[in-house]
C-alpha cells in the first residue's frame, strides 16, 4: 500500500512539474508576442510620421522625386513586413532612405529653420529611441522564452507541444544598426561655383 500511495505521489508530482513548466513556457512566449507588438505600435507611427517629413522637405525640394520615392517605397516595405526578421530588413531599407532624405534636406537651411520641420525631426527622433527600447525588451524576452524552450526538461515540453524559437528582431545591416542621424541642424558644406 505504501508503494502505491508512494506512486501515485510521484505520478501527480510529475504531472504538477509538467503543467508548471508548459505554462511557463505558454507565459514566456505571451511575453515575446506582447513585447512585439510593443515594438509594432512604435514602428506604425513612425510609418505615419515618415509622409508628414516627406510633405516638409518636398515643398523646399520638389525637383527631388527620386529620393521621395526611395522613401515612400520603403516606407510601404516597411508597412508590409511581418515577422522580426522581415522587418528588420524592411526598417533597414527606410532608416537608409530617411539618410537620403536628410541629405537633401540639408542643402535647404530654410527648411531646417522651420517650426514643422523640427517638430518633425524631434518626433522621429523620439520614435527611434522608443523603438531601440521596445526592441531590446522584445529580444530580451525572446533570449529568455528560446533559453527556457531549448534547456531540459523544457525542450521536451516545447518539442511535445509544439513550442519554436523565436527571432530577434535584429536590423541585417551593422551600419543601419545605429539610429539614422536626421538631424538638420548642420550646415550644409560651401560648393566653389
Amino acid at each position: 500500500m505504501v508503494i502505491v500511495i508512494i506512486i501515485v505521489v510521484l505520478v501527480l508530482l510529475a504531472g504538477l512539474f509538467y503543467v508548471l513548466a508548459r505554462n511557463a513556457i505558454i507565459g514566456a512566449r505571451n511575453r515575446c508576442d506582447e513585447a512585439w507588438s510593443g515594438i509594432d505600435v512604435q514602428l506604425k507611427r513612425r510609418h505615419d510620421l515618415v509622409p508628414n517629413l516627406v510633405e516638409s522637405v518636398k515643398g523646399y525640394a520638389s525637383h527631388e522625386s527620386q529620393t521621395f520615392e526611395k522613401v515612400t517605397q520603403a516606407r510601404a516595405a516597411a508597412m508590409q513586413a511581418s515577422g522580426p526578421a522581415e522587418a528588420g530588413a524592411a526598417e533597414g531599407a527606410l532608416t537608409q532612405a530617411l539618410g537620403g532624405l536628410r541629405v537633401v534636406a540639408e542643402q535647404y537651411p530654410e527648411l531646417r529653420a522651420t517650426e514643422n520641420f523640427q517638430q518633425l525631426q524631434r518626433q522621429l527622433s523620439e520614435l527611434e529611441d522608443e523603438i531601440q527600447a521596445s526592441r531590446r525588451i522584445y529580444n530580451s524576452n525572446v533570449q529568455s522564452y528560446n533559453t527556457r524552450i531549448q534547456q531540459f526538461p523544457g525542450s521536451i515540453i516545447a518539442n511535445q507541444g509544439g513550442f519554436t524559437a523565436k527571432a530577434f528582431f535584429e536590423i541585417d545591416d551593422a551600419g543601419d544598426r545605429e539610429a539614422p542621424q536626421v538631424s538638420f541642424s548642420q550646415t550644409p558644406p560651401a560648393t566653389a561655383s
